[in-house]
């Protein structure tokens, strides 16, 4: 049996024989060995008497190279450790080529290492960031559990689009060479796989809610596709959605339930991943560093999340903040590269970080927008322009979270259904949720990716998901 790293540093009592297994992270002078096993931050200093080992043993030990050792755990006599292992016997379980493993014990860029995206996990900063997305994923499964919610497996596959953007990948089994073609001349889908057009999902929302209809409160946490071609530091191909739907409540109910769920997973990372947010931390002031003044955030990241969960949420009406933005210096003169002109704009993540950075100081949700702007599904107001739609905006990001009370009414759904040109009949079975005991509903959408970049404070999306799918890049 071996002792993770992380327990040897923390828990385990000292002069224990010990056995340790991990990667080498370096190996100096022929006696230092800086051994990691991903259940830390920290390496484990591992202390070898050369001569008590073969040169030929020695040589083999270099940086990417998995070893067992086995010694005794000591009062570490250098700086930058409180332990040591004084090793008394030393195996290598696999061996790397020195000259070709890409993952040196230097300063890789983050673009290097995405290229390397198979090994970056080893480097301390992807292996802090995944240790944190675990924990946030179990918080957010605890979150629900605690709180009476059911966690449905929704369609990856699908014959609707709950965004109405069209923007889906194709799940076809038809010869892209030579496929069925009808009378008209369009390829024949009744000749697929599942005899008509169906793509990827870009959300579980719509299938959620017809659970929310019988089991009261559920949530999806699963992948999500969009074929968006941005290649930009905010968007992926791929991601994960967390997506709770709740029959009886409505927008106020929704606003206070985001609320309270983003709190819990950011102060549950806050203190079960401090160590990695420690480093994050650090790292990411170095960062900064290299930044023109301008570009510098005003929080450090510890601070960033502790605003978040000790600042009461914002509410703001969007017509309010459409009149603040409107006011606003940046906006008179000119600073904003979208200028807000009128009530009806859709606001951009620059627009979303003055009012929290700047305006309010706090993050704020933004309810009741513009129907034109919004989706379908979204509960029309008395005044016939606005929607009971919510958005949770951060610092630092911009929208995190994207809800409504749902659209409860037959007859107002189908009006919206046939204004915006789509096929009624596509959506027979949530229509039926209006004609057979319709309630007031609501819900609401977090990017994991998203969260997890606010908490890690990583810059580009792509650095926290193992395996970024972006426009032309699907390696790994």
């Amino acid at each position: 049996m071996h002792t993770s790293i992380k327990d040897l540093i923390h828990k385990t009592p000292l002069l224990t024989e010990v056995t340790a297994k991990g990667w080498v992270r370096t190996f100096r002078s022929n006696r230092f060995i800086a051994l990691n096993d991903g259940s830390t931050a920290q390496n484990i200093q591992c202390v070898v008497d050369f001569e008590k080992f073969p040169e030929t043993l020695l040589k083999r030990i270099t940086t990417g190279a998995c070893l067992a050792v086995k010694g005794v755990l000591v009062e570490s006599q250098g700086k930058g450790q409180a332990v040591e292992i004084e090793v008394v016997q030393m195996d290598v379980l696999g061996d790397s080529d020195p000259e070709k493993y890409p993952i040196q014990p230097k300063k890789h860029s983050l673009e290097f290492l995405r290229e390397n995206a198979h090994l970056r996990v080893r480097t301390q900063t992807f292996s802090a960031v995944m240790r944190v997305r675990a924990a946030l994923a179990f918080a957010v499964h605890e979150y629900f559990r605690k709180n009476g919610f059911f966690y449905v497996n929704t369609p990856i596959i699908t014959g609707s689009d709950a965004e109405g953007a069209g923007e889906m990948f194709r799940v076809s089994v038809l010869d892209p060479k030579n496929p069925p073609l009808d009378d008209t001349g369009n390829v024949n889908y009744d000749e697929d796989f599942f005899g008509k057009e169906t793509n990827l999902t870009v959300s579980g929302q719509l299938e959620a809610e017809t659970y929310a209809m019988g089991l009261s409160k559920v949530y999806t946490f699963g992948p999500t596709f969009r074929a968006e071609n941005s290649n930009t530091s905010r968007h992926l191909a791929e991601f994960w959605m967390i997506e709770p739907e709740m029959a009886f409540f409505e927008l106020a109910d929704n606003m206070d339930l985001a609320e309270d769920f983003i709190k819990y997973v950011v102060q549950y990372a806050v203190e079960n991943c401090a160590e990695d947010i420690d480093f994050l931390e650090s790292r990411l002031l170095d960062e900064e560093k290299t930044k023109p003044q301008e570009e510098r955030s005003d929080l450090k990241l510890k601070e960033k999340l502790n605003f978040v969960i000790e600042n009461q949420f914002k509410r703001v009406s969007y017509t309010e903040a459409i009149d603040i933005l409107k006011n606003s210096k940046p906006n008179k003169k000119k600073k904003f590269k979208y200028i807000i002109e009128a009530w009806g704009a859709d606001l951009q993540s620059e627009h979303e970080r003055f009012l929290v950075e700047k305006h309010f100081q706090c993050p704020v949700i933004l309810f009741d927008y513009p129907a034109k702007i919004k989706a379908f599904y979204m509960r029309l107001n008395e005044d016939q322009k606005t929607v009971r739609a919510m958005d949770i905006l951060f610092p630092g990001i911009g929208e995190i979270v994207g809800g409504s009370q749902r659209e409860e009414r037959l007859e107002v759904l189908q009006q919206k259904i046939a204004d915006l040109g789509i096929n009624e009949k596509e959506l027979w079975w949530y229509l039926d949720l209006r004609r057979y005991g319709t309630c007031v509903h609501s819900g609401f959408g977090l990017g994991f990716e998203r969260l997890v970049q606010f908490v890690t404070g990583m810059g580009n999306i792509r650095d926290v998901i193992p395996y970024p799918r972006t426009p032309k890049n699907a390696e790994f």
